[in-house]
């Protein structure tokens, strides 16, 4: 016998597990694409062997066209009032899905022996079809948190299991790709070749697997995509999302100055740039300080995963946590606990005994990934928050513009962070012409310092943000959505009497 499917007022299903599965999907589908990000530089530093300055400049331009692009793409949506037969949402991420299939290897494309311009132009070319792929797909994912339900609960759960999407899509790339694409080197006679310098054995990166494996990865995520797209439900109107007040022209420069103007954007945008420039921008030196100063590049993602294990321990208490305390208390508190993580971290390039090093780093990545464990399930949720903030200061909502916004600085956040340190890197003594088999003692202890200091500096941009700037506290929020809720009320028209 067929299962009834319950419905709302609106007649639409009624929230549920298969709305949470389908929009963590949604997000594994992003992250075999987004998850490809820290090896994008590896792969152009340690197989193609760019130099760190150059390279840097490449990247820093390439993710400045990335945060352009994304309020652009992010006011088309919220301007297009086109019917779709799938719904404008799903129809813009469906394409982007197509895209990253392609995009996602192009910019991966194996020719180390090219000369230098060429190789500039690949990567050019490769990450900005990737990147306008990913865009399409992203922008109006990240803003459909917003059209699935209005309540302020179920918003968190769907934040909860963007984060399970994203922990599911980060481990493929994150600790099965490393063990495929490094191969360590061997003397003619069988013998580990090694390093005289850190007298650690020579490991090399396989280029063509990288390409192969980011192909790969495009058509997992799509299939994830897709089952998002038929599953997932809408129940707000796409169209009926305000851009400016009484059908005024859109205009994008009142829309950033509003979004700055929004304590709450701002608060959670600041605390996703530190995420991204300690944690995002500590992956390409980690995987360098594996290779050249513990020598064992094929656990560098097993390692880097554990840190995000403790998140896990939040996710079947979220609801229950947010209710009593509140998204940003809860949030806040953990990043107390990153902090003292980031400064545990600063113990272990101190060791020289590499194998108690190790265990030292480990620890304090655990301590930092426990308290990133609650803003990581709300974070999603505190942008439709603060999307819902905008419409309550200001009278727009601005779904797409708002999260575009956000995505701009998180994307900028992600350029600017691994470009400078790659320039670092370069400062501090790597030289890409060696390989990651070729370096000096000095320079792989040295990644040990930037990789510890990286994620102390992600702990101490979170608090900022959620601590100092993010207004939105348990109290205010009940306040905000009561307001809200009494204002809607009053705008919604009166049904007459037959």
């Amino acid at each position: 016998m067929k299962k009834e499917i319950k419905l709302d007022q609106n007649g639409k299903r009624k929230f549920g597990m298969l709305d949470k599965v389908a929009y963590a999907a949604g997000d594994l589908g992003c992250n075999m694409s987004f998850g490809l990000k820290g090896t994008v530089q590896t792969f152009w530093l340690a197989y193609m062997m760019l130099e760190t300055g150059l390279l840097s400049i490449l990247l820093l331009l390439v993710q400045i066209w990335d945060a352009i692009n994304d309020p652009i793409i992010g006011a088309l949506i919220d301007a297009d009032r086109r019917q779709y037969k799938m719904g404008k949402f799903k129809t813009y991420i469906f394409i982007g899905a197509c895209g990253l299939i392609v995009g996602g290897a192009a910019v991966f494309l194996p020719f180390p022996n090219a000369d230098t311009w060429v190789k500039a132009v690949l990567f050019i070319v490769g990450y900005v079809i990737w990147d306008a792929a990913y865009t399409m797909a992203n922008v109006p994912y990240g803003s459909m948190l917003s059209l699935v339900t209005t309540d302020a609960g179920e918003r968190a759960q769907l934040s909860t299991w963007r984060s399970i999407g994203s922990m599911v899509g980060n481990i493929l790339p994150g600790i099965l790709l490393p063990f495929i694409i490094w191969k360590k080197e061997f003397n003619a006679d069988g013998t580990p070749m090694i390093n005289p310098e850190t007298n650690v054995q020579v490991q090399t990166l396989l280029g063509d697997r990288v390409f192969i494996a980011a192909f790969l990865m495009g058509i997992i995520g799509f299939a994830a995509f897709m089952f998002m797209i038929k599953k997932i439900t809408i129940r707000v109107d796409e169209n009926s999302v305000k851009t400016s007040e009484g059908g005024a022209k859109f205009n994008v420069i009142k829309a950033f100055v509003n979004f700055m103007k929004n304590r709450p954007a701002v608060g959670a945008t600041l605390a996703a740039m530190g995420m991204f420039l300690g944690m995002n921008s500590a992956t390409t030196a980690s995987t360098i300080m594996f290779a050249t100063y513990f020598g064992m590049a094929e656990l560098s993602g097993v390692i880097q995963m554990v840190g995000f294990l403790p998140m896990f321990l939040f996710m079947p208490f979220i609801k229950k946590i947010v209710d009593k305390f509140g998204k940003k208390e809860a949030s806040v508190a953990g990043t107390l606990v990153s902090l003292v993580g980031g400064l545990f971290m600063l113990i272990f390039p101190m060791i020289p005994n590499k194998g108690v090093s190790l265990i030292f780093f480990m620890i304090g990545l655990v301590i930092f990934g426990l308290g990133m464990g609650v803003y990581t399930c709300v974070s999603w949720a505190m942008m439709g928050d603060a999307i819902d903030y905008n419409e309550w200061k200001f009278g727009t909502r601005e779904e797409g513009t708002v999260y575009s916004l956000h995505s701009f600085f998180r994307k900028l956040a992600q350029g600017i962070g691994p470009s400078v340190v790659l320039f670092v890197m370069g400062l501090l003594g790597y030289i890409s012409d060696l390989g990651t088999g070729g370096q000096s003692a000095e320079t792989a202890y040295n990644m040990c310092w930037l990789v510890a200091g990286l994620y102390l500096f992600s702990g101490i941009c979170q608090f900022i943000g959620l601590a100092v700037i993010y207004n939105l506290d348990k109290k205010t929020l009940n306040t905000m959505n009561e307001e809200l809720a009494a204002r809607h009320a009053a705008e919604a028209p009166v049904a007459e009497e037959a």
